[in-house]
């Protein structure tokens, strides 16, 4: 009787896995093989429905490397502005020596306070303010903006300002200012501190300066500047003629 035979990728019939094993033989598995491919050659290609996400994401991290680039010049730029100001204003120093300019008051004339009524006083101060400019080569230019502000205690008594004007390197400038108050309503108990220091011929008042300059060096002027200054002016008495007692003034400045 002929022998069957089957084709190579025909199923098994019933029976032959158990004739194998009966004889001792396992079935062989199928042969696998491993193919190595060089790294550069592997290009990773994203699925059709996720190529436009693909594409977005790809654009978005590019615009973002674009901004942060742009963000650290920016900061770059700054930070060397920054320092040749600073270099720049060293060697102004070292050159120049700039000093501060210093402040008195030279008068301090009162009127319009009456210190027996308890109804509203207009008060009116002539003060005159000397600067002087011990600098041999920064001229100051005083700007507009200026105030000037009387004080008793901390009733604000009146106000006005400085004038502009211009004081050269080693410059005395005495400048003189009117300062009104209107309706300066003053307490029974300020009333009474004042009689008090006018009996003893020793009133205190503060006088407040604030001034906007620039400062020339040279043919350069510098950005605007302000300086502050403080005096506690003592006088004898609330008149035209009264006599200062005693005056001291502080001053700072605000380079921005």
């Amino acid at each position: 009787m002929a022998e069957r035979v089957y084709p190579a990728d025909s199923p098994p019939v019933s029976g032959q896995f158990s004739d194998n094993f009966s004889s001792g033989e396992f079935p062989r598995k199928p042969a696998t093989y491993v193919i190595q491919v060089p790294k550069d050659q592997i290009y990773h290609v994203p699925p059709p429905e996720n190529a436009h996400r693909f594409q977005h994401l790809s654009q978005k991290k590019a615009h973002r490397s674009r901004c942060r680039c742009c963000f650290c010049s920016v900061l770059a730029s700054i930070f060397i502005l920054i320092v040749l100001a600073g270099i720049s204003l060293a060697v102004i120093y070292l050159v120049f020596r700039p000093e501060a300019p210093k402040y008195s008051v030279e008068g301090f004339s009162v009127l319009g306070i009456n210190l027996l009524s308890p109804s509203p006083n207009s008060p009116k101060f002539n003060v005159t303010v000397m600067s002087r400019n011990g600098n041999g080569k920064t001229g100051i230019y005083y700007e507009k903006g200026s105030t000037v502000d009387v004080f008793y205690e901390d009733v604000d008594l009146c106000n006005g300002a400085l004038p502009v004007f211009y004081q050269p390197a080693k410059n005395v400038t005495v400048v003189k200012t009117v300062l009104t108050g209107s309706k300066i309503q003053l307490t029974s108990g300020i009333r009474n501190e004042m009689r008090n220091d006018l009996s003893n011929k020793n009133l205190t008042f503060k006088l407040k300066i604030r001034a906007p300059l620039k400062i020339k060096i040279g043919s350069v002027k510098t950005w605007t500047i302000t300086v502050n200054v403080n005096c506690d002016v003592t006088v004898d008495k609330l008149t035209a003629a009264s006599r200062i007692v005693s005056s001291k003034c502080s001053h700072d400045v605000d380079l921005w």
